[in-house]
């Protein structure tokens, strides 16, 4: 199974690169959300995306999606999990920011969700019924950048360590999160509690 393509772009279309890795061109499908992040990439240019790898019975032929990041991919497996959303239709779906998405998931913003391309009430009722109680680390995937004075403690490393590495948050945006949380709730002194207090934060935004 290919879980990430690291290569050269050859041609981008609207909904698709293709990517030359080594001496075999991949054709990967690109949520519109994805593809914005590219639109200043030229032939040429290197390119790399975590995949999303689909095969099956019903569907030999093998299709590739791409993320910039694991935790869009991991988003992208929770949300093709509600019923009636395949991976194809979820790749048209994602056209709004994935921490935007997450965050209408938690707080049953139906209205949100419904400008999803293809989703309509019924299936937004039904993602939220699916997935309501999973998005706390999605809602944290990467925003504006800022910088902030941060304490030096081991818990609040292992904070920053999940928010740049596995979500993709740039070291000063991170501190800056994190600097939110612990003056909200001086008392998170665990990792747990401080995740959860950022994450309250930045669902409240």
């Amino acid at each position: 199974m290919i879980g990430y393509l690291k290569g050269t772009l050859l041609k981008k279309e609207e909904d698709r690169i293709l990517l030359l890795v080594g001496q075999v061109g991949y054709e990967v499908l690109l949520p519109a959300v994805v593809m914005e992040t590219l639109a200043a990439k030229r032939h040429g240019d290197e390119v790399a995306l975590y995949i999303f790898f689909q095969q099956t019975e019903r569907q030999p032929k093998p299709v590739l999606i791409g993320f910039n990041l694991e935790a869009e991919r991991e988003f992208f497996q929770h949300f093709i999990s509600v019923e009636d959303i395949g991976p194809l239709k979820a790749v048209k779906a994602l056209n709004i920011p994935i921490r935007d998405i997450a965050r209408a998931i938690e707080t049953g913003d139906l209205t949100r969700l419904t400008q999803l391309k293809g989703i309509g009430k019924r299936t937004a009722q039904k993602i939220v019924a699916t997935l309501s109680g999973k998005m706390e680390k999605f809602v944290l995937i990467r925003k504006a950048e800022s910088e902030a004075p941060l304490a030096n403690q081991d818990f609040v490393k292992q904070v920053l360590e999940v928010l740049t590495e596995q979500l993709g948050h740039k070291p000063a945006e991170a501190k800056r999160m994190v600097a939110d949380a612990l003056a909200r709730n001086p008392g998170a002194t665990t990792p747990e509690s401080l995740f959860e207090e950022v994450y309250r934060g930045e669902i409240a935004r």
